[in-house]
């Protein structure tokens, strides 16, 4: 009794089914052309990248090599840290310095150098960091032949992530860090719901792949977040040691 109420079912069914099949073979005939996966708009705005090491033209440029008047100290006061020769170096006792100017997610550029002549090791070799949003650390050091805890060499996201290979150039040589980064999101009771991720090349080579950071640098003790706005300043520290940086700039994503 079953199967021949099946049966009857199939055969009334049979002529819909072959209409339903040779519409579905239409329109799916119709998706494999090419212009139905063609998108027309929006067109990318344009950008020209900059010509050797300039920036591109959408870039917000935080040091060109003039002065500090998009930095300061933070509690307002003017940049005290010494300009000359197209870098800024850091005048150790001065403190850090942040920009005036607050960031999220960003595309950064910052060149730098530690010094030559510099006999200290480990992590008294050329010390510095950048701070993103202030208070995430890209750890800034003379890494070459010069050894320290993996977390905390250069290029490391300071006692959170090692970085994947070790990128550095001898001390006294011009170095690169091009970081791709997406700022924290925190819920209305103040608790991460997006964890800060990186992406960081040294000198043009990849350290960081999309990495999540764990929340905001310590020396002593876990990471962990703390609520702060989507946009904060970027900031460069001041560890005693003569460092020093050049074209730094930003691109707002």
């Amino acid at each position: 009794m079953k199967k021949t109420m099946i049966n009857k079912c199939l055969k009334k069914s049979l002529p819909f089914l072959i209409i339903f099949s040779f519409f579905i073979g239409i329109s799916y005939g119709q998706e494999k052309t090419p212009e139905s996966t063609e998108i027309w708009e929006p067109q990318p705005r344009t950008v020209e990248p900059g010509e050797g090491n300039q920036p591109p033209s959408d870039a917000i440029v935080l040091f060109d090599g003039s002065d500090l008047s998009k930095w300061e100290h933070q509690d307002g006061s003017p940049a005290e840290w010494n300009v000359h020769e197209g870098m800024v170096t850091v005048e150790p006792g001065t403190g850090m310095i942040f920009t005036k100017q607050e960031f999220g997610d960003i595309q950064l550029h910052i060149e730098f150098k530690t010094p030559a002549d510099d006999h200290d090791e480990g992590q008294g070799k050329g010390n510095s960091g950048v701070f993103l949003q202030g208070r995430y650390e890209i750890q800034v050091l003379d890494s070459d032949e010069n050894k320290t805890y993996s977390n905390g060499q250069a290029g490391s996201i300071y006692k959170d992530h090692i970085p994947l290979v070790n990128a550095s150039r001898k001390a006294g040589e011009w170095q690169s860090y091009d970081i791709i980064y997406q700022a924290p999101r925190f819920n209305d009771e103040g608790r991460v719901i997006i964890p800060a991720q990186i992406t960081v090349l040294h000198n043009g080579v990849v350290i960081h792949n999309r990495v999540n950071i764990q929340g905001n640098t310590s020396y002593i003790g876990a990471h962990q977040y703390e609520e702060h706005e989507l946009k904060e300043p970027l900031g460069l520290q001041d560890h005693g040691d003569l460092v020093s940086y050049r074209n730094i700039w930003v691109r707002e994503l």
